[in-house]
């Protein structure tokens, strides 16, 4: 049985998310829906990461098993069904038994900044507008921090069906292009709200209203309610998949 990874990207601006709901527009609905219509059958997806409402992918993967080789225009027939807001950058078979999911090794995310006193309407809904101090310095402090194995609970809401809250983080950072300020984050796996949290707290290191050390101590799994506040969703990006 043949397996298809799909690649794909996402402006997640007016989805409810990735994963399938009754009566709700998400990702997984859409692609789904297409898929049954070129293929004849229904077909369930797996998914690399699953993105909440209004967060965007530039680099999602996806898979799905079907009974016989699919068709060699299959990208160009989703896209061609697909609405404009998602669309299919790759369509391959892979090894048999491939899962988006379980296979994946690393993800990697950026949240993306509007760091000046103006907001930009070319980035409205595509990064968080930030006219408050940066202090740059102390940010790059609190990502030099996060790489290695870390206890994650203060960054994720309390109500969670997660048994784990150690995550080995590979690499984060701050850069800077124009007025564009971004954290980059890769990790084995993430949490619901995870990288969101961490941005909000770092924010607040960057404003004077927390220290560095108190965000330091935070990977210690301390609670929620000692963290920051929750970024909102449209900065956030899922940039990469690795397997």
């Amino acid at each position: 049985m043949p397996t298809i990874r799909l690649d794909l990207e996402y402006d997640g601006s007016d989805f409810r998310g990735w994963a399938r709901q009754p009566e709700l527009r998400t990702v997984q609905g859409e692609l789904e829906a297409a898929l049954a219509t070129i293929l004849r059958e229904p077909v369930e997806l797996t998914v690399a990461g699953r993105t909440d409402t209004g967060v965007h992918a530039t680099g999602q993967v996806a898979s799905f098993d079907m009974p016989a080789e699919p068709p060699e225009d299959l990208m160009r027939r989703l896209n061609g069904l697909l609405p404009d807001d998602v669309a299919v950058t790759a369509a391959a078979a892979v090894a048999d038994g491939f899962n988006a999911r379980h296979d994946a090794k690393a993800r990697s995310y950026r949240y993306r900044l509007l760091a000046r006193s103006s907001p930009s309407p070319f980035e409205l809904g595509k990064a968080l507008w930030w006219p408050h101090q940066v202090d740059r310095e102390a940010l790059d402090a609190c990502a030099a921090a996060l790489p290695g194995t870390h206890d994650f609970t203060a960054f994720t809401p309390t109500q969670t069906d997660h048994v784990r809250f150690d995550r080995d983080v590979l690499s984060a950072s701050w850069d800077q292009d124009g007025d564009i300020l971004s954290f980059r984050i890769t990790a084995d796996a993430f949490m619901r709200n995870m990288v969101r949290v961490l941005v909000g707290t770092q924010l607040e290191v960057a404003s004077g209203r927390r220290t560095v050390e108190n965000f330091i101590d935070l990977l210690g799994g301390a609670p929620r309610t000692e963290a920051g506040e929750t970024a909102p969703p449209h900065g956030l990006y899922l940039e990469s998949v690795s397997y």
